[in-house]
């Protein structure tokens, strides 16, 4: 088992988590190959980036529900999938205006079908493992971006998916 890589990054708290400088520059260090952005939100990454948005207003490629627009993919896999959803239901209300985005559980099941084999999912919240090893994943970073104060730090997780039927 290879020893997790952790990030230690001190930054403010913003709504739309990439228009944070060091949070950015930090998800734009990380991804690999082709880019989707399932929550893809106001900022624009310099990556090779699709972008997914449930909000009308926002930069995005597709105006789809998160779930819908991985159920019905058919183009190209990716090599990055990110995920920054709205971490808690009271967000997840703010965010799209009333409209609940997908259950979680349910896009991470959805995700290998539209990753390549070797790729990886950064995921944004409040936990660590996300995909996890029943989705045949395995943790390499953890960055914890620490905010100040009272309010809750921002977890990153990169993880790499390694089906068994195609191990590298």
């Amino acid at each position: 088992m290879k020893a997790i890589v952790f990030s230690h990054i001190r930054c403010p708290l913003n709504r739309y988590t990439f228009s944070v400088t060091p949070v950015r520059a930090w998800v734009e260090s990380v991804c690999e190959g082709r880019v989707l952005n399932l929550f893809a939100g106001k900022t624009k990454l310099s990556v090779e980036e699709t972008r997914n948005d449930l909000d009308e207003k926002a930069i995005a490629d597709y105006h789809l529900d998160a779930l819908t627009f991985l159920r019905t993919w058919g183009g190209e896999k990716f090599d990055t999938i990110l995920l920054d959803p709205p971490y808690a239901y009271r967000k997840s209300m703010e965010m799209y205006k009333g409209i609940i985005c997908s259950p979680f559980r349910q896009l991470k099941d959805a995700i290998p079908a539209c990753l390549n084999t070797g790729g990886i999912v950064i995921t944004f919240g409040y936990h660590s493992i996300v995909m996890g090893k029943i989705r045949e994943f395995h943790p390499e970073q953890i960055a914890l971006f620490s905010h100040g104060g009272a309010i809750h730090d921002t977890i990153a997780t990169i993880e790499r998916y390694y089906p068994l039927t195609n191990k590298l």
